[in-house]
């Protein structure tokens, strides 16, 4: 590797190098303690220093060092891990530059040009790979101690490496920690001692920050069981912000594809930079926080100041600028922030050339004023230029006029409330969507009632009024204190809808997308598929007992909308309880309101909850455990299985309150969960275990203590609620006596955010993402734990040999995904899909786990047995192989009689396994998880499991004379290398003359009329003996373009004098033969140790793909 002219003193670096080459102007040098000799005491101490401390000259053990014969300075300009890579650059100096520097004059002129050109070289290399990194030069060096160290695959791509100490018990071991794409490694070498340690991401069970007496502040990650701390790292929260990235992605990569196909910015694996990830990082903060589309992206930060009319000061913030959104967040503990969408500023401009300020002014008649803004020149041009605004000369006029406006609003700021209007873009709705919302429909506000709850309903609107009046109305409004205090206290019925789509974001994906539901609606309109099979049966279980749902009227208007959304995101289609989310969406916004309202709690403000898995509820369960222990220590103390509280908890989570509340007090849930996302429901959940609390701890049992919360939810009221009795849901058998229990859903919420309101939704997103990957690991070894028990029927593999395989078949799969989006494996992995049909392999995915597990080590034909086993197991002919019918054939190679292995064998050389399909390619099975599941085919295929015989020798066909000779060449293949080979072969050579010496017997009594030439017979065996000895010496070298097409050729080829012989075998026939030889039959009997092999194969697995 060339590396950047570096000045070093030679006189100083005389023990610690050996000069192996040199010139007039160059100089090749080893490193002591590499290559021969080794180095005694000094290699070890070279080793150490090479660990420990970052320098060019003490990465490589090979170097290249630039001199002239009149100066005493060198320059570093090459270094490598190899001998033969050090070489090649030599030689290249010496065919290249050598020549060339006799024509200087003068050493500085010869160190000039020579420095240039090597400059030159890196710049060239540097283009492709190294131009996204900070410091391409310390990047190039840390990748290749990577390299050299870990021996992975050149695909593999560092992002990049920290130093650090890790801990082996209470000793720490000081050295390298690397990040990569799908490896987590660490190198340390100390006086002898190697520390190598290597982990793919989507092993990691736990990734957190810890701290004890020992290590003030380490990272701890737990993997295979075995929990491993870092510590001593400069950047402690850069690094695990990275890691925790990488994992992140490894997990919605390779488990999760639901999530991963929104991530854009992280879709190829290859070019994953720690710039890229941070700034990934970032926009997915950015976007939680002010909840906008997932195309946004966080383009720009600035501090500044913004002018906060209802409070008259300034409050310090940051300006956050993406594709189409201006935000800003206070930082002075205000809890201050607005959203503009670009689509709303009408002009820009800066009051006063002199100032770092900028006023952007917006519909409605409202304007910002941002003050000490450092770059504020840019951040005007850039916004015009996102607006569509021009600030040329003949705009100027009208430029004086909206700058006097602009004025006349800072200084004044007094908006009028009727003015103001909800801007969003939408087109003309079908006549078949509804445009109320279905409140509106069945329960319309009484404008003379005066009753006492109507009555304070007013007043409530008369709150917002005001609240608008000071604090804007729409998409540019403040969300301040005040606005979450408003909403502890209830929204009125009449502005529900429209603060939901407000505090959602959701007002915003409707605007950038006028008439989207409608086309969507007719698009899925008479579509059948799974999803909507279940939407119909769910139908008419969403808010039964509401008018609303009595009617075709709410019926229609769910349908439209769950059905709409199935055919937006097939990913989702249709999950159980999102009929009832929507039942209540319906009742307070317009149809395409409640469609963008779905669409914002699925896909931003409860990520996975809805598909298969629900990942998303069972991560915010064990936040909520998570919680739980800190908040509630009592409770703790008497229930030490939390677990209790995530069954329980489940529905409170999917469905927002809504299913265990009565509908008039879970909409006060609902409208602090649009404002506060998921914080205020874990809020909610501990306010309502601390209301129980003395209850929950005398209880007994589970059954207790569900009946305890059941009649706490029963209890819950609203009394502030302006619904008639006919709507609510409050339990009619509720007697006088227990009346007193009654609690009110607006004391309970107030309760909740008085006492857990200090949790921070940046802790909520941290916890998170450390027990997401608990949860999915949790399930994938669940998934495990089903295969393995359905497998171990099976087969006569030990439990934790199962376990074993199971973990390479795994990671074989995954290896054909680490490095591309395309892999087959990767497409067919389906988590939806029944437990062995999870992970399955492709033929080449396979091809390279066989050669690691199987029996036969000198096997020289390795490539054409893959492909025929591969056929053979692979029942159902659609191009993969999973795990069971893996094991299956495994095991009969391993622990089967001699009866079954030879069978096995027998069977690879008839069809299926040994016909090639008409074009020589193996068939691929359609895409899974596509479209409607035939439930049918699945319940027939398992009843034909079920009835399946088994295989006795007597079903098996004949064997005819061209799959004989390729069964003949496969003994031989088999044995080639063996110590005893020479006694197989001799035994193969007698069975194979035994079996056609039989046949003419059996020709002769069969056709007495028409004698055989017994020159046939011996022409016969002859042949099958040349063809055989013929196989044993060629090298299993195919490929599985050229074996697809050759294995039968060949065979015919090497017995044309056969073609006239019409000769078979049946199996009966080739097993007595065989077992007539004691050589064979040992062979064959020989046990296989199981253990060894595994571990090997575990060993050799990731070297296997690093080496190809």
């Amino acid at each position: 590797m060339w590396l950047k002219p570096e000045e070093i003193l030679l006189k100083n670096a005389f023990k610690l190098w050996v000069t192996e080459k040199d010139n007039e102007y160059f100089v090749l040098q080893r490193r002591r303690g590499y290559g021969e000799g080794g180095g005694g005491l000094t290699g070890l101490l070279v080793g150490t220093l090479d660990t420990v401390l970052d320098s060019t000259s003490k990465v490589a053990p090979y170097r290249i060092l630039h001199h002239t014969p009149d100066s005493q300075v060198y320059w570093s300009i090459a270094c490598g891990v190899t001998r033969e890579e050090i070489v090649q650059h030599w030689d290249w100096l010496q065919q290249n530059i050598m020549r060339t520097l006799s024509v200087f004059d003068s050493s500085e002129d010869i160190t000039s040009f020579v420095q240039g050109k090597i400059r030159g070289l890196i710049a060239e290399e540097g283009k492709s790979s190294l131009v996204l990194e900070e410091d391409p030069e310390k990047f190039r060096e840390a990748h290749l101690r990577f390299e050299k160290w870990f021996e992975l695959p050149t695909e593999e791509k560092l992002v990049t490496y920290y130093s650090c100490s890790y801990w082996r018990g209470k000793v720490p071991c000081q050295g390298w920690l690397y990040l990569s794409t799908n490896f987590l490694c660490f190198y340390s070498y100390l006086l002898g001692s190697e520390v190598k340690l290597v982990i793919s991401w989507d092993e990691i069970w736990r990734l957190e920050k810890t701290s004890n007496v020992i290590l003030t502040e380490s990272i701890h990650v737990l993997a295979h069981g075995e929990d491993h701390y870092f510590s001593m790292l400069l950047h402690l929260n850069e690094t695990f912000v990275i890691m925790e990235q990488l994992a992140d992605y490894s997990i919605k990569r390779l488990f999760d594809k639901e999530a991963f196909q929104r991530e854009p910015a992280l879709s190829d694996p290859l070019q994953i930079t720690k710039r890229g990830l941070e700034a990934h990082a970032k926009s997915e903060q950015f976007r939680t926080f002010f909840r906008l589309p997932k195309e946004e992206n966080l383009l720009e930060v600035h501090e500044s100041f913004l002018w906060v009319p209802f409070s008259h000061f300034n409050t310090l913030g940051k300006i956050c600028l993406s594709e189409n959104y201006l935000c800003f967040a206070s930082q002075d503990g205000s809890q201050c922030h607005v959203i503009i969408p670009m689509r709303e500023v009408v002009n820009v401009e800066k009051p006063d050339s002199g100032s770092r300020a900028l006023t952007v002014c917006v519909r409605g008649k409202r304007a910002l004023r941002f003050s000490e803004v450092r770059d504020f020149q840019r951040l005007a041009n850039t916004l015009r230029s996102r607006c569509g605004i021009s600030a040329s000369p003949q705009h100027s006029a009208s430029s004086e006029v909206i700058r006097g406006e602009c004025q006349s609003l800072i200084n004044h700021f007094e908006d009028n409330p009727e003015d103001v209007t909800l801007m969003v873009g939408q087109k003309d709705s079908s006549k078949a969507v509804s445009t109320e919302a279905l409140m509106t429909v069945f329960h319309p506000q009484d404008v003379e009632n005066l009753d006492p709850k109507m009555l304070k309903e007013k007043m409530k609107e008369q709150s917002w009024n005001i609240h608008f009046s000071e604090y804007g109305r729409g998409t540019s409004m403040f969300f301040t204190r005040k606005t979450r205090d408003l909403i502890v206290r209830g929204v009125p019925e009449a502005l529900r809808g429209e603060l939901w789509m407000l505090f959602s974001g959701a007002v915003n994906d409707m605007a950038t997308h006028p008439g989207y539901y409608t086309e969507l609606v007719e698009q899925s309109l008479g579509t059948s598929t799974l999803a909507t099979d279940e939407i119909e049966r769910d139908l008419h279980r969403s808010l039964p007992e509401h008018p609303a749902f009595q009617s075709d009227t709410g019926i229609s208007a769910l349908r439209r909308v769950l059905t709409a959304y199935a055919y937006r995101n097939p990913k989702i289609g249709y999950c159980q309880a999102m009929n009832i989310l929507t039942s209540v969406l319906l009742l307070y916004a317009k149809e395409e309101e409640a469609f963008w309202l779905l669409v914002a709690v699925c896909e931003r403000m409860l990520p996975d909850y809805f598909n298969r898995r629900i990942i998303g509820a069972l991560v915010d369960q064990a936040v909520f455990e998570d919680l739980i222990r800190e908040h509630l220590p009592q409770l703790v103390e008497h229930m030490t299985d939390l677990s209790f509280f995530s069954s329980v908890s489940l529905s409170w989570f999917l469905t927002l309150f809504i299913s265990v509340l009565p509908i008039e007090s879970a909409v006060n849930v609902v409208d602090c969960f649009f404002y506060d996302g998921i914080k205020a429901i874990l809020q909610l959940g501990l306010a309502v275990l601390d209301y129980n609390m003395e209850a929950l701890i005398s209880c007994h049992d589970d059954a207790e203590a569900v009946t305890i919360l059941n009649k706490f939810f029963d209890s819950v009221t609203n009394k502030d609620s302006p619904l008639p009795p006919t709507v609510q849901q409050a339990s009619v058998g509720n007697n006088d006596k227990a009346s007193h229990f009654n609690v009110d859903i607006s004391e309970l919420i107030r309760e909740a955010y008085e006492k857990y309101g200090n949790i921070r939704s940046e802790e909520v997103e941290s916890s998170r993402k450390r027990n997401k990957l608990h949860v999915i690991q949790t399930l994938e070894d669940t998934t495990k734990q089903n295969v393995i028990r359905v497998v171990s029927q099976e087969v006569k593999f030990s439990a934790s040999q199962l376990d074993e395989l199971y973990n390479l078949f795994k990671r074989q799969h995954f290896l054909s995904c680490y490095w591309t989006m395309k892999s087959p494996a990767l497409l067919h992995h389906d988590p939806s899909l029944a437990y062995l049909e999870q992970y399955q392999l492709g033929f080449q995915q396979f091809s390279v786990l066989f050669s690691l597990l199987e029996p036969w080590a000198f096997c020289t034909s390795k490539s054409t047995l893959s492909l025929w086993i591969f056929r053979l197991i692979d029942e159902n002919q659609d191009g993969l192989v999973n795990f069971k019918e893996f094991c299956c054939a495994l095991d009969t190679l391993y622990s089967g009689s001699f009866t079954n292995k030879l069978k096995f064998l027998f069977k690879l050389h008839l069809p299926p396994a040994f016909d090639l399909p008409e074009d020589g390619v193996i068939r691929k099975s359609p895409e899974r998880g596509r479209g409607k599941v035939d439930l049918q085919a699945y319940l027939k295929q398992w009843q034909n499991e079920i009835l399946k015989k088994e295989e006795t020798i007597k079903d098996l066909p004949r064997i005819n004379q061209t799959q004989f000779i390729q069964f003949s060449k496969t003994l031989y293949n088999i044995f080639h290398g063996n110590p005893e080979e020479e006694s197989l072969y001799r035994a193969v050579a007698h069975v194979t003359s035994l079996l056609l010496r039989m046949e003419e017997v059996g020709r002769r009594l069969q056709e007495p009329s028409s004698p055989t030439k017994p020159a046939n017979t011996t022409a016969a065996a002859a042949a099958a003996a040349a063809a055989a000895e013929e196989s044993s010496t060629e090298e299993a070298s195919t490929t599985p373009e050229t074996f697809d097409t050759s294995g039968s050729h060949n065979s015919q080829d090497a017995a044309p004098d056969l073609s006239e012989l019409e000769w078979s075998f049946s199996f009966e026939q080739v097993l007595a033969s065989l077992l007539n030889e004691p050589a064979l039959v040992s062979f064959f009997e020989r046990p296989v140790d199981v253990h060894a092999k595994l571990g090997q194969a575990k060993v050799a697995q990731l070297k296997l793909k690093a080496n190809k």
